[in-house]
């Protein structure tokens, strides 16, 4: 009898054991269900402003499925920039200048790789550019740098084409290892990590597909936004035009360059060369160029007098060169350009041309 009593007992311990461990998984799984929508990225960044949190923060653009990262920057402008990156530095392994490479890979044989980013009066886009793009270069495992050529001085038009020669120059001159250059919009922001940023066989046009654009190409000989080119190429090309201030035109000039010498323009899969674009206005009346058209008329003609060859005589002169620690600021400071003289493009030969202009 004794013995029957026992297993009665154990069985209904035994029981009671099985109806706890059901009641704890039902309700974490209850649990589970009510908060894995506050755990995504996505919803979590919506609470977090919904409950200003962080009321100086904003997000450097949509949520990317491919990057699995929401990226958030501040753009507080108590503090000056440099006070800014000092503080909220995370990239304590990025090194003076804005450089970084695989681990013990710094003597390697690597590909070598500089960011030029051409750049005026756009600070906050500058803030967020670098906290974006030094995790992205990292997960790509780059050897690179990331260098800043900021303009100042008389003329308030920006000259982005001479900015990326002057880049180009003293990039060569903190390291002359480069073998690959990407030229780089500051308001354009990666979305996907597998658009690799490295050279090509032929010149590479990564911005392929813009949300301003509707994530689709204006047009097939487009090579402005974020361009790739080897060393070789650039020096071939005898890179940008130094003529071009305003908005529009060198980067067009720059395909015409490329098709001179017979190089082909290729580009990596749309479904991944995807890109934010920052918030800007742009004034038709301070920012366009007008000659650009007349410059592009003429363009090839010059292609060989009009770039690295001529850069000594482009009237600009490098103000200071500092390794800040998220990046190598190159000051350029450009004096006031004359205007150009509009005439019959097939009347003038190429020398003529270039000193009207300049």
């Amino acid at each position: 009898m004794s013995l029957i009593v026992n297993m009665w007992e154990s069985r209904l311990c035994f029981l009671l054991v099985l109806q706890v461990v059901g009641t704890l998984s039902l309700l974490t799984y209850l649990h589970l269900v009510k908060t894995s929508g506050e755990r995504n990225p996505e919803t979590l960044q919506k609470k977090l402003r919904a409950k200003k949190l962080y009321a100086d923060v904003k997000s450097s653009g949509e949520w990317s499925p491919s990057m699995k990262v929401a990226v958030l920057v501040t753009t507080s402008s108590k503090l000056d920039p440099e006070t800014l990156h000092k503080t909220l530095n995370p990239y304590r392994n990025v090194r003076a200048g804005g450089k970084w490479s695989p681990a013990g890979n710094r003597s390697s044989s690597s590909e070598k790789v500089a960011i030029l980013v051409t750049y005026k009066d756009r600070e906050e886009h500058l803030k967020i550019f670098l906290r974006h793009m030094h995790p992205f270069l990292q997960r790509q495992g780059l050897d690179y740098a990331i260098y800043v050529i900021e303009q100042h001085g008389e003329e308030q038009k920006f000259c982005k084409g001479l900015l990326y020669n002057v880049g180009y120059t003293e990039a060569l001159k903190d390291d002359p290892n480069y073998d690959c250059f990407i030229f780089h919009d500051v308001d354009l922001i990666p979305e996907d990590v597998r658009n690799l940023y490295t050279c090509r066989k032929s010149p590479f046009h990564l911005s392929v597909a813009i949300d301003k654009f509707e994530y689709k190409l204006p047009y097939v000989t487009l090579f402005g936004g974020v361009s790739a080119l080897t060393k070789a190429h650039y020096e071939l090309l005898n890179g940008y035009s130094n003529l071009y201030c305003g908005w529009g035109g060198e980067d067009d000039d720059m395909t015409r360059r490329m098709f001179k010498h017979k190089l082909r323009l290729s580009r990596p899969d749309k479904d991944f060369a995807r890109y934010k674009m920052l918030a800007h206005r742009r004034n038709r009346t301070t920012d366009d160029n007008p000659a650009r058209y007349y410059l592009l008329s003429t363009g090839v003609s010059r292609a060989d007098i009009d770039g690295l060859t001529d850069l000594q005589t482009a009237n600009y002169s490098v103000t200071s060169v500092t390794h800040r620690e998220l990046y190598t600021h190159i000051l350029v400071n450009i004096t006031k350009r004359r205007p150009i003289k509009f005439g019959n493009p097939h009347k003038l030969n190429k020398t003529k041309i270039h000193h009207r202009i300049m």
